[in-house]
């Protein structure tokens, strides 16, 4: 499963970056926003239609 994370600006919530990935990536993801105070929205990635 792939899920979209979104880094938000510590303003004012708006989204400053966005990236795709696997799942395995996200807990590393998540450990370093939270090392420096950065907030993250994690939802999954849309997957194209067949």
């Amino acid at each position: 499963m792939r899920f979209e994370i979104l880094r938000l600006d510590e303003v004012n919530g708006t989204t400053v970056d966005t990236t795709v990935v696997d799942a395995a990536s996200v807990n590393r993801i998540v450990q370093q926003a939270a090392a420096v105070g950065q907030r993250l929205w994690i939802r999954p990635a849309e997957t194209p239609a067949s």
